[in-house]
């Protein structure tokens, strides 16, 4: 059985985290006036900065409250702009015990009305994981006008926040999606047929593909390359087929040193594509570089 078809029979769920859910107790809601905000989509949104600038206050605020092992924290936090940063002043910080753990995104800051000399409360669920002195957080706040958010996640169902969580998680919202587009019937499971290769969509084979290379299984995972530029040939319904696919089967005939194989893969996706406009895509240009 090729690796392509062992993929196509594999419907694994998500794995279980080795280390035991645990659900802080979320502290007495603060009362808070009404936040009025503009916004198309939920009001439910991840904080950005909880991973990368804000890590060390919101793995100390994870210490402080002695939290181990994996699960969630419900805690009021207060939103506060910050005219003087550099980078946006329209930034809105997000503070719990006076600790900045993370910054709302940028488009809903712009949108929310808040006034700079107030700070403004609501409600944040805060996900957690502890292994020993490793920590990772990530957070969301709940910015609609009712007083009881509605949470994605929950201590049955905790989000994924290691990198190899998040990618099963990826790969599995990929999986579910074609599914579901198959199962529904009509224009859109057709056009999701097109774009099958041996029971596989090719969208499901992007974090497959990246394991593989970062496993240095280079040869498998050319071969699942392969298969996703049939799938998104199939599917491209007249126009050019996605082209990260043959960029990253250029990329291992490179580091297998095989040029003329890296060409024929690039000038078969450069096919498609309007001759006047070949020289401007990065494949085109990406071939120019080899023959030169």
């Amino acid at each position: 059985m090729s690796l392509l078809e062992w993929l196509g029979k594999r419907r694994s769920p998500r794995p279980a985290s080795p280390l035991p859910a645990t659900r802080a107790e979320p502290s007495p809601p603060a009362q808070r006036p009404t936040l009025t905000i503009s916004l198309s989509g939920s009001p439910l949104v991840k904080l950005a900065g909880t991973t990368t600038f804000c890590a060390e206050a919101a793995q100390g605020l994870v210490r402080r409250r002695g939290l181990t092992g994996q699960g969630l924290l419900e805690e009021t936090a207060l939103l506060e702009r910050e005219p003087s940063n550099a980078a946006d002043p329209n930034a809105v910080a997000v503070l719990v015990e006076g600790e900045r753990i993370g910054y709302l995104p940028s488009g809903v800051a712009g949108s929310l009305r808040l006034d700079e000399r107030t700070a403004q409360a609501a409600p944040m669920q805060l996900a957690y994981i502890v292994d020993g002195e490793t920590a990772r957080v990530e957070a969301w706040v709940w910015l609609g006008s009712d007083l009881s958010p509605r949470w994605q996640y929950t201590a049955e169902n905790l989000p994924p926040l290691t990198p190899q969580e998040k990618r099963t998680g990826e790969l599995l919202v990929r999986r579910e999606m074609v599914a579901e587009a198959l199962a529904g019937g009509g224009d859109r499971a057709k056009a999701f047929e097109a774009g099958m290769v041996s029971g596989v969509h090719y969208l499901e084979l992007v974090e497959p593909i990246k394991q593989l290379k970062r496993d240095d299984r280079l040869e498998e995972a050319l071969e699942l390359c392969y298969a996703a530029i049939q799938g998104a040939e199939g599917d491209r319904a007249g126009s050019t087929p996605a082209p990260w696919y043959t960029e990253q089967a250029a990329i291992i005939h490179r580091k297998l040193r095989q040029p003329d194989k890296e060409a024929a893969i690039l000038e078969r996706w450069l096919a498609f594509v309007p001759v006047e406009q070949r020289a401007s895509t990065q494949l085109g240009q990406r071939l120019a570089k080899l023959k030169n």
